[in-house]
């Protein structure tokens, strides 16, 4: 995520396009560190959203109102009285730092026309909102920055305002020559991206990737691995991409992972050439969008921990477990050359000499291949036969018990591992409730007495495939049987990926014949909501829902099949219309 000097160039330029000589109507501030202000015009209303969190600092237009706190906290109240109805004279960015300037008109009590700057500066942790006079001097600030907080800057009402100097001589990228560029990056000893995200204001380690990836050189590796005509050619592409930004040539786009957000930016990243790139028209809409659903995503991956642990515990002890058991079941295969040792002493051990050592007898399972047998010399032949049939014995009885512990604790090993991709996959709390009722069902969670059992209000994923054939994925394993085994008719088709956890994918065929591109489709969900989404391809086993059986007694979501059609897809969704339920 990079809120950078290029998305604010973006901003700037959106801002100047929309609100540049409109009035600011109302100011209000709905948390203690964020501004909402409401700017109106010839042509409609815009609301303006200022946010100085240090997680999450921001600015962008929004069509939603906040509610604001029925006492205005002080920094509203000083901007309602010097700016209320003030119009917005400038817009600016000042050397693609990460700082935007309001410059506002408006007038005095005494009907004298002034100028106030409201300066938004989105540096992380150091973002703030700063209200200044027309000399610069601080009036306000919506977070107070004391002497013993910051040696570097005090920013408090009277003090005046500065920026601090840009860490380690940062050159504006706008203004820097293809020389300079290349100067400046040769000289530093460190990877080819550090060299150019430390060396300009605005560029964020995501930019300084992608000018690596568009000049094909390897962002990781070091400056002096480069030759001189590669740096050259670096500083070129560098050269161009900021034309462009000098030419408010933006994409705004949010590259997703499926459904999920991974990045937003103002230009395509070419380096994510292999995710789905989803553009807009208005970086505004980008920042409102791609915050809304990363919160989500965050929250739902927050609420999950726990689960998460209780999952990842159980299945780090099984798969133990298991391994043990795999190596108990091979060492037990000794049991059938104990078995023949017993045999032949039986066979040839009466003519051996009291307290002998060993046995050597011809094998005549092998073609009579001499085998040396030890022997304890302190029993008779007879008995170190019955000391090998009872070793035989004993071997025989653990491998059959085994044998069973083994398919039970692999059962319990997938088992875990679909509640594991049904974590991975879910949306929203709803999602959750019902992956840990199955956990306690099955014994991972102790169950609560008097617990009150929750509603279930989630539902499967429902996709409709361009001809129009319905299609279902269930989130997790209650809802795989739900669709399987009381959604799905005969001849319905069912697909699942191959060998890996995953989801259910059941196509509605309305007992029709699908068309070719429904069942690639439905082979594409079944990818990407398996285990294997990550990979380039995976194989979809595919077949007519009245083929699939659930044996008795199985834990949710297993089924079997012997006769099944097989796909190879790209995991990828991208284009399949989601129906809101």
């Amino acid at each position: 995520m990079a809120f950078d000097g290029i998305v604010i160039a973006n901003l700037v330029h959106e801002l100047n396009e929309t609100i540049l000589g409109l009035k600011i109507s109302k100011i209000a501030q709905p948390e203690s560190d964020e501004l909402l202000l409401t700017i109106k015009g010839n042509h409609g209303t815009y609301r303006l959203s200022l946010s100085a969190n240090a997680s999450l600092p921001f600015v962008y237009l929004t069509e939603d109102n906040k509610l604001a706190p029925l006492t205005a906290p002080t920094f509203c109240m000083v901007l309602r009285k010097h700016i209320a109805n003030g119009k917005i004279i400038r817009i600016y960015q000042p050397d693609m730092e990460r700082i935007i300037h309001f410059e506002i008109e408006h007038l005095n009590e005494l009907g004298d026309l002034c100028k106030k700057t409201l300066i938004v500066e989105l540096m992380g942790k150091h973002s703030n909102i700063i209200f200044c006079n027309e000399d610069g001097m601080i009036i306000d600030s919506i977070k107070h920055v004391s002497s013993a907080m910051s040696s570097v800057r005090e920013v408090l009402p009277g003090r005046d305002y500065f920026l601090p100097e840009t860490q380690g001589g940062k050159v504006n990228p706008l203004t820097a020559k293809r020389d300079q560029v290349y100067d400046l990056i040769k000289e530093k000893p460190m990877s080819l991206s550090k060299a150019i995200y430390t060396s300009f204001t605005g560029i964020s380690p995501l930019i300084a990737n992608e000018i690596c990836y568009r000049s094909s050189a390897e962002a990781d590796s070091p400056t002096a691995a480069f030759s001189d005509e590669e740096l050259l050619h670096v500083a070129n592409q560098f050269c161009i991409f900021m034309e462009n930004i000098r030419q408010n040539k933006f994409t705004p786009c949010i590259v997703r992972n499926g459904k999920e957000p991974v990045e937003f930016s103002s230009v395509i990243l070419n380096q994510y050439a292999d995710l789905h790139t989803e553009r807009y028209t208005s970086i505004s809409n980008v920042l409102e969008v791609y915050y809304a659903e990363k919160n989500v995503y965050s929250r739902i991956r927050q609420k999950s921990v726990d689960l998460r642990k209780i999952v990842n515990t159980a299945l780090e002890r099984n798969v133990k477990k298991y391994d043990l058991q795999l190596k108990q079941l091979k060492d037990s295969e000794k049991k059938e050359k104990y078995k023949l040792y017993g045999e032949l002493i039986q066979a040839y051990g009466y003519g051996l000499p009291e307290g002998s050592k060993v046995l050597e007898a011809k094998n005549y399972y092998d073609n009579d291949k001499l085998v040396s047998i030890p022997l304890d010399p302190t029993i008779s032949p007879m008995e170190n036969a019955k000391k090998y049939f009872d070793k035989y014995g004993k071997l025989k009885r653990t491998a059959e018990a085994l044998n069973e512990l083994i398919v039970e604790t692999k059962s319990q090993i997938d088992h875990l591992e679909s509640i594991q991709n049904a974590l991975d996959i879910a949306v929203s709390s709803e999602d959750l409730v019902q992956i840990k009722q199955e956990l306690m069902e099955y014994g991972f969670i102790k169950k609560q007495r008097n617990s009150k059992k929750e509603r279930i209000k989630s539902k499967p994923f429902h996709y409709r495939s361009a001809y129009g054939y319905d299609i279902y994925v269930g989130k997790n394993n209650y809802q795989n049987d739900e669709l399987t085994f009381k959604v799905a008719t005969g001849n319905d088709w069912w697909f699942h990926a191959k060998g890996i956890p995953g989801s259910h994918v059941i196509v509605k065929a309305n007992n029709e014949e699908l068309p070719d591109e429904v069942f690639e489709e439905a082979g594409r969900l079944a990818g990407f909501y398996s285990k294997g989404r990550e990979n380039d391809k995976i194989e979809i086993d595919y077949l007519q829902k009245k083929n699939v059986k659930k044996p008795n007694g199985s834990a949710p979501g297993f089924v079997v099949y012997y006769t099944n059609y097989s796909l190879t897809i790209h995991p990828d969704i991208t284009g399949i219309e989601q129906i809101a339920d």
